[in-house]
This record gives structure tokens, C-alpha cells and sequence, in this order.
């Protein structure tokens, strides 16, 4: 019992010195002993790295999930040490809601089967987020958060065990120089010596730590490269997901343009300025080239050779390519958007494509890729 009532006394006595000596240093009533300049640099290179390292790591973590709420209750399931439930994804969400409507509208309309290869590619592109969210956060964000909690907090704990010998030691500077009688002069002295040795090796504990901060960049710029090459495996996933996606919807096209269920020419009554004002340029308007004597014309596509290919002798219409389209094969001819070629159809050709030419290069164009000019 009276040994804890003399420690509590002893380190009663040790925070009011301590407590004292900061509020004179403050003050500028009590000296201070300085850090070597080189001390000081880690010092403000550790505090840089712990800052930025949180910044980035709150950002990495809004980026992979926008939403506040989803975030707050991951970070709850990593405290209580367990397995955050799996989410589905907006891409995927969007999927399911896609394929539910082609459901109900008719699977086999020309909508609904849209519906189906989007809400496909959709679903697509909702996975390869899941992965990349999931690769990120092992390989970048979890490295940021066991530097923050580990290492830096062994660091901040170091400096304050530092601090506080630092005031032990300019505590008995001041002790000693107000001493007057030699006794006390010689127990200042005596403990002078000991304050100064346990400041030193604390001083070297912290800087062993301090300059492990070059150690912990390099494993950092490591997971650095890890999520930038996960980032672009992902957009590269992306991006020929929707490629793909691209290529299907301009092959398929006459399903969406128009109205593909009704193909008979209009009644002749009809007038021909209500009937262009009421739909986008029709494919018969284009000029077609006289069927090939010999060949059927319901087999005029499968045997197009584009070098074989001679343009109507007029009327040929020009078309300004509305975005970059990649052939498929030698029959069709590549696109860049805002480019302008010469365009026309042949007897018995799908009328979802038509006859491109840029110079001495022909094939195949999709139409939805088109503005037709008068």
C-alpha cells in the first residue's frame, strides 16, 4: 500500500515538472534543448508521409466507393474484425433492371433484345469493377491503413516518450543551475547524467524509426504501381467491353432504327415532305448499283468483294461518319469520326450497312455510324 501511494507521489511529482518546464518553455522563461538539424528533417519528413498517406488513402477510398453510407459501414465490419457482405454493383444493378424490363417488353422486340445485350455488357462491366475495387484495396489501401495504424503509431509514441525525457532533461538543467549548496549540486549533477543517458537512447530508438520512413516509400511506391496497372487492366476491360457491346448494337442496328417490323414502301398517297419529316434517311434513298449479272441478289453480301465493288455511275451520296468504327474483317472499311466518305447499297445488302469509300480504300459501313448528307 505504501509502495503505490509512493509511485503515485513520484509520478504526481514527475508531471508537474514536466507540466512546469512546457509552460516556461512556452513562455520563454526556460531554455530548451534543440534536435540536431538532420533530427528535425525526419521529423518533418515522417509528419509530411503520415499526412499525405491519409489523404490519399481517404480519396483511394471515396474513389472506389462514392457512397458515405456503404463506406461508413465497411469501415464498421473492419473493426469488429469481420467479413464486409458482398455489394452488388451499380453496373450490375443496372443489368438486372435491363433484363427484367427485355422480360416484360418481349425478349424477341427489337428493344428487348437490345436491352439484353446491354444489360449483358452492363453486368460485365459491373464485375470487372468488383475485381478491380477488390485488387485496389488489397494491394493499395490496405498497405496505407497498416502504415497508419502500426508503424506511425509506434512512431507517435516513440516522439512522445522522447518529449517527455527531453523534459525530464531541461527539467534538471534548470534544477541544476538553481542549485546552491554542493549537495544538491551533486544530486542534480548525478541526476543531470541520467536524464541525459535515457534522452539519448530514446533519441536513437526514435531515429532508428524516423529513418525506417525511407522504407516505407519504397514499399508504397510498390503498391502505387500495383493499383495503377489493377486501374488499367480495369479500363482496358472496360473499354473493350463496350467495343464489343459497340460492334454489336451497329451490326444490329435496323432493330432500333426505325420501325423494323414494317419494311413495304409507303402508300403512294402519301406525302413525300411528311414522310421524310417523320423519319430518319431510309437506306432506299441511297443509289444502288445494278444487280451483278449471274449472281442472285439474295447472295449479293456473302460474295462482296470490295475491290469488285463499281460505284453507280451518279448519284452517290456522301456521309459524314458520326464515330470511329473498327473493321471487323477485310470486307469492311474502318472509320474515324468527323471523316467524310462516299456511301451506297447494294441489290439484296443487309440494310443496316451500305458501300464506303475513302479513295482507293471500300467496304462495308454500318449506317448508324452514319449522317447521310443530301
Amino acid at each position: 500500500m505504501d509502495f503505490n501511494v509512493k509511485k503515485l507521489a513520484s509520478d504526481a511529482g514527475v508531471f508537474f515538472s514536466r507540466a512546469m518546464q512546457f509552460t516556461e518553455e512556452k513562455l520563454g522563461q526556460a531554455e530548451k534543448t534543440e534536435l540536431d538539424a538532420h533530427f528535425e528533417n525526419l521529423l518533418a519528413r515522417a509528419d509530411c508521409t503520415k499526412n499525405w498517406t491519409e489523404k490519399i488513402l481517404r480519396q483511394t477510398e471515396v474513389l472506389l466507393q462514392p457512397n458515405p453510407s456503404a463506406r461508413v459501414e465497411e469501415f464498421l465490419y473492419e473493426k469488429l474484425d469481420r467479413k464486409v457482405p458482398s455489394r452488388v454493383t451499380n453496373g450490375e444493378l443496372l443489368a438486372q433492371y435491363m433484363t427484367e424490363a427485355a422480360n416484360d417488353f418481349g425478349p424477341g422486340t427489337p428493344y428487348g433484345k437490345t436491352l439484353i445485350k446491354v444489360g449483358e455488357t452492363e453486368r460485365r462491366l459491373g464485375a470487372a469493377e468488383r475485381d478491380f475495387i477488390h485488387c485496389a484495396s488489397i494491394n493499395f489501401l490496405t498497405p496505407l491503413r497498416n502504415f497508419l495504424e502500426g508503424d506511425w503509431k509506434t512512431i507517435a509514441k516513440e516522439r512522445r516518450i522522447l518529449q517527455n525525457r527531453r523534459l525530464d532533461l531541461d527539467a534538471c538543467k534548470a534544477r541544476l543551475k538553481k542549485a546552491k549548496a554542493a549537495e544538491a549540486k551533486a544530486a542534480a549533477e548525478h541526476e543531470l547524467r541520467l536524464t541525459q543517458t535515457e534522452f539519448d537512447r530514446q533519441a536513437e530508438v526514435t531515429r532508428l524509426l524516423l529513418e525506417g520512413i525511407s522504407s516505407t516509400h519504397v514499399n508504397h511506391l510498390r503498391c502505387l504501381h500495383e493499383f495503377v496497372e489493377s486501374q488499367t487492366n480495369y479500363y482496358a476491360q472496360c473499354y473493350q467491353y463496350m467495343l464489343d457491346l459497340q460492334k454489336q448494337l451497329g451490326r444490329f442496328s435496323g432493330t432500333f432504327v426505325g420501325n423494323a417490323e414494317s419494311t413495304s414502301p409507303p402508300p403512294a398517297a402519301a406525302s413525300p415532305p411528311a414522310l421524310a419529316a417523320a423519319s430518319l434517311p431510309a437506306v432506299p434513298t441511297i443509289p444502288v448499283v445494278p444487280t451483278v449479272v449471274g449472281v442472285p441478289s439474295t447472295v449479293a453480301e456473302a460474295v462482296l468483294n470490295p475491290s469488285e465493288v463499281k460505284p453507280p455511275a451518279s448519284g452517290t451520296r456522301k456521309a459524314r461518319v458520326l464515330y470511329d468504327y473498327e473493321a471487323a474483317d477485310s470486307t469492311e472499311l474502318a472509320l474515324l469520326a468527323d471523316e467524310m466518305i462516299t456511301v451506297y447499297s447494294l441489290p439484296g445488302m443487309d440494310p443496316d450497312w451500305l458501300i464506303g469509300e475513302r479513295g482507293n480504300q471500300k467496304g462495308k459501313v454500318p449506317v448508324t455510324y452514319l449522317e447521310l448528307l443530301s
